[in-house]
């Protein structure tokens, strides 16, 4: 390469690969929402579309007949040549590797709009110039397939061609809106169609294919370096542009100095922009660094950075020049690293002079920001930093403590927590640790500081439990940077599930407070009592399954909030979930509590099927259960469903795998604990009758519910409706089982010949009394769980 009259030397491949750009990405989302909004407005708002678009054409519909007639004919004619020379483009500009991707995008735009419903039609396009011209064209004008190949192979030729002619060639196709208005009042919907989706297919094939590469003006950059007093006599490509700059090496001509250039292309910062603002949605105000608006302030940033660094001695590098070149790029040159990697002589290096180095940073009150072990070199004993580009001058309290908290992770992955966190104090006193540890989870310290160490689990569980032993500090309270907690999104989504799990019930409302006015409110008031009892029940039974060690009150309240996050998930799943967080926020172990909580469900299901056998045989084998039992069809298919499953699981080696390491520990478990608590009568006891009473509080709540309404069906007859109709309805998709549920009471009390008048308004009263009013009073005391650190 010459420049100015001197020769460069450049080694390696300077040709970037095709690369997915986030740029590429965007254009294919805005594509697919693009078409989302054409489908929904054709579908829905057609009508008013073509009033607006008459009332327009009557504003700017100016053109008599003839007129109308030679514009069409003349945009026709651009049109139905467009794409040939879109192609002949191409091929001017030797884009020989595009030709395929251009005949791909084509047919996969033609080929939606061929499927009819006998196969794919090949489209019907004649050439007999004997009829009207007009007409000849205006096959392709209204034609969506012919749109959407355009807007496809427009897309796809795009980034390969020149701007100029990009422009002009969209303004082009685009024009059929206005053409169409002023010719003939109404935009076709089916051309619009064409052009979203020929604009997603198009989109698509340059997201798989990739975009082209763009030229490196690597004149620019040796002339920046020469105004710099650095004249470059050679370049090596130490690392080829891709998610980071194009990295080369430069070597000068007058004397041995060389120099590090990188190089910024444009748009390659899009992904960076995107990346901050997520950063600024997910994480509080002070968590993140002001918004670089593009990337020669991120650059010069950097620059700065390095040289107030510098300045302190604590910097790997110095900056040699930023510049800005042509086509958007960006130069950013610096002097090479200096020191070995710390990973290659931290056993000779003490971590305390780590530590020392950032003192000295923070003592300018200047924040690293990606204390990465690539980024902290060791030269003649000084520990030094580089990779600037998060730094921050003036920092604030929070980047200094997270400044802390990274490199309590880093050192302590490369030497040990008991070093790391000693220097760690003795560099920043007690209290700015402890301050520090509260950001040592896997939220706060970022993914490249995790990634860039082996072990980080196990660095920061090292890291907090050292800090604690070396502070005296009894806890650390984990220090929350994002704007919602995890906690505070279940609970919005807790909520959301409850309000459309509770909008079958407000439907019926009106119906049922007209029924109310002739129930009998102290059987209703006796359900409410025998409702609050079963909380009790259950308690008792985990209680007695954690062999008492956890508060029995605490429990019972738990119970409560046990509701609210049962009925507002799927299978009762948030409700098993809560009570082994209670009961781990409680002392117990991970291990201990599931445990204790799968103990009672076992004792729940086999005292439920005692009883559902007791009682089914007390009530007799006359009854008429068909209303809510399947039909023999649906049991063979469930009955074929599950031998399915089991042989999936029997034949499938992970599976096994999993049943025989995941599921059968669980399993002996709980065997062996169903086996101790059967040495342990007045325990097992308890639990039997918590759990039963649990299922006969449910029993006659619901028939307390009925003799609210004038009665008609026996405690025995509610209990088998209760357990029947409870178990099928459990396999509901629906959380809480809302709609099976109500279903199958209402179904099993008619098959006892209680009379629907009676049953419905029993069955709606029995479930405001056990499951919506525990739901709404099960949300505060969550809260207040969650306030008190309980859950």
């Amino acid at each position: 390469m010459r420049v100015d009259g001197r020769e460069i030397s450049v080694t390696g491949n300077l040709l970037q690969p095709l690369t997915r750009r986030t740029n590429d990405i965007l254009r294919l989302i805005l594509a697919a929402v693009f078409l989302a909004i054409v489908i929904t407005s054709s579908l829905i708002t057609r009508p008013r579309w073509v009033a607006l678009e008459k009332s327009i054409s009557e504003i700017v519909g100016v053109l008599s007949p003839t007129q109308s007639n030679l514009v069409y004919l003349v945009y026709g004619i651009a049109i139905l040549a467009l794409p040939f020379v879109i192609l002949i483009g191409l091929i001017v500009a030797r884009q020989w590797k595009l030709l395929g991707a251009y005949a791909a995008a084509g047919l996969l735009a033609i080929l939606p709009f061929s499927i009819s419903g006998d196969g794919i039609a090949a489209p019907r396009w004649h050439f007999d110039l004997s009829d009207r011209l007009n007409t000849v064209l205006a096959q392709f004008l209204d034609d969506p397939r012919w749109i959407a190949m355009l807007a496809a192979v427009l897309t796809v030729s795009g980034p390969w061609l020149p701007a100029r002619w990009r422009r002009w060639w969209w303004a082009l196709l685009l024009a059929f809106v206005p053409i169409h208005l002023v010719v003939s009042a109404v935009v076709p919907d089916r051309a619009v169609l064409g052009l979203a989706v020929g604009w997603l297919v198009g989109a698509l094939v340059v997201l798989i294919v990739g975009t082209p590469a763009l030229e490196v003006p690597l004149d620019g950059a040796v002339r920046a370096m020469a105004r710099r007093g650095f004249l470059v006599s050679g370049l090596t490509v130490v690392r080829p542009a891709g998610p980071g700059p194009l990295e080369l090496s430069a070597a000068s001509a007058e004397s041995d100095a060389a120099a590090v250039i990188e190089l910024y292309g444009p748009h390659q910062r899009s992904g960076g922009t995107l990346r901050q603002l997520w950063g600024k949605l997910r994480l509080r105000g002070s968590e993140t660094a002001p918004l670089q608006t593009s990337m020669r302030r991120a650059v010069e940033h950097r620059a700065l950075m390095t040289i107030a660094i510098g300045d302190l001695g604590v910097a790997n590098t110095s900056t040699i020049a930023v510049a800005e070149l042509d086509r958007g790029w960006t130069l950013y040159a610096h002097k090479p690293v200096r020191g070995l990697p710390i990973t290659q002589c931290s056993t000779k290096t003490p971590v305390a002079r780590v530590w020392e180095s950032l003192r000295t940073l923070h003592g300018c009150q200047i924040s690293h920001g990606d204390l990465q072990v690539k980024e902290i070199t060791v030269d003649d004993g000084a520990v030094l930093f580089g990779g600037f580009g998060s730094a921050e001058y003036g920092a604030t309290d929070t980047q200094l403590q997270s400044d802390l908290a990274q490199l309590l992770v880093t050192t302590t992955a490369l030497y040990d927590a008991e070093s790391a966190v000693g220097a760690a104090i003795d560099a920043f006193g007690k209290d700015a640790v402890l301050t520090a540890s509260r950001r040592l989870t896997k939220a706060a310290v970022p993914a490249r500081i995790r990634e860039s160490v082996d072990g980080a689990g196990a660095a920061l569980s090292s890291a907090r439990a050292e800090v604690k032993r070396q502070t005296g500090a009894d806890q650390i309270k984990t220090q929350t940077i994002t704007r919602f907690t995890r906690g505070q999104v279940i609970q919005l989504v807790l909520l959301g599930a409850l309000v459309y799990v509770a909008y079958p019930f407000i439907s019926t409302a009106p119906t049922f407070f007209s029924e109310l006015r002739t129930a009998n409110w102290w059987w209703a008031l006796l359900g409410l009592a025998v409702s609050a009892l079963t909380y009790v029940g259950a308690a008792a039974a985990l209680w007695a399954c954690t062999d008492g060690t956890v508060n029995f009150w605490k429990l019972s309240i738990a119970q409560v909030a046990n509701t609210f996050a049962a009925t507002t998930t799927p299978a009762g799943v948030g409700g098993l979930a809560l009570s082994t967080r209670f009961l781990q926020k409680n002392g117990l172990s991970a291990m201990r509590a599931t445990a204790a909580v799968a103990l009672q469900q076992s004792v729940q299901v086999i005292s439920h099927i005692v009883l559902l056998i007791l009682f089914s045989a007390v009530a007799g084998v006359s009854t008429d259960l068909s209303h809510f039992v399947p039909k023999a069809a649906v049991l063979y298919l469930i009955a074929g469903l599950a031998l399915g499953v089991v042989g999936t699981f029997l034949l499938v080696p992970k599976l096994r795998q999993w049943l025989a390491t995941a599921v059968r520990p669980k399993l002996a478990e709980v065997t062996s604990d169903l086996i101790d608590l059967a040495r342990e009568p007045k325990r097992l006891a308890l639990i039997v009758l918590g759990c039963a009473g649990t299922t006969l509080g449910a029993a006659l709540a619901l028939w307390a519910s009925v003799q609210a309404f004038g009665g008609g069906a026996s405690f025995v007859t509610c209990t088998v409706v209760t357990m029947v109709g409870g178990t099928l309805a459990s396999a509901a998709p629906t959380p809480g089982g809302v709609g099976a549920v109500e279903a199958a009471l209402i179904g099993g009390l008619a098959a006892f010949g209680v009379p629907a008048a009676v049953g419905v308004p029993s069955v709606l009263l029995y479930r405001v009394l056990t499951c919506w009013l525990p739901v709404f009073v099960g949300w505060p005391v969550m809260r207040w769980l969650t306030a008190n650190e309980m859950v």
